[in-house]
Formats: C-alpha cells, sequence, structure tokens
C-alpha cells in the first residue's frame, strides 16, 4: 500500500454505531499492521466527505458520485461475515 489511505465511516447520526465500527476496522487493520486514517460522519455527509476518501464503509445506503469502493455492512455490529468484509477493506486498500 502506498501513503497511508483514508476510509470514511458512516452511519445514520455519526454516533454510536459508526464508532463501534471504525474502532473495530482500526483494531483489524492494527493487527494487520495497515495503518489508515479512519474519519466518522453521518450518511448524509458522505457526499461532501468522499473527495478525500480511499474508501466508504457504511451500515446504511449511501450515495457517492466519487469512483471509490464503498463498503456497506452490518458484519461489525452482528460479527456475522467480519472476516470477509475485513478481507474487502484490506483489499480495496491496496493499490
Amino acid at each position: 500500500m502506498n501513503g497511508k489511505k483514508t476510509i470514511l465511516v458512516a452511519c445514520g447520526t455519526a454516533i454510536a454505531t459508526s464508532t463501534v465500527v471504525a474502532k473495530a476496522i482500526e483494531e483489524a487493520l492494527f493487527d494487520r499492521g495497515i495503518s489508515a486514517n479512519i474519519r466518522q460522519c453521518k450518511a448524509a455527509e458522505v457526499p461532501s466527505l468522499v473527495e478525500d476518501a480511499d474508501l466508504v464503509v457504511t451500515t446504511t445506503p449511501v450515495s457517492v458520485d466519487k469512483d471509490i469502493p464503498v463498503i456497506q455492512t452490518l458484519a461489525f455490529l452482528t460479527g456475522i461475515g467480519k472476516e470477509d468484509v475485513i478481507k474487502q477493506i484490506v483489499e480495496a486498500l491496496q493499490d
């Protein structure tokens, strides 16, 4: 991976859910020796913040006009499929 990537983590209100997801992503990446900037936001803020992001991880549908990966998942909340989503995130961050 070239340079530190930025992940935008979005949920409905950018309070509890995005905090849980952002922390889980941070820990999973740390365990794999990957450093990334992780920013939390409301789903409605994604269109205005996505310009600086390399990846969007969201718990709710979002609209993104930029050609970057968007992963919509509840895996970090339910635990179901979490490892698969982490793998998707790692792959999306690779050049």
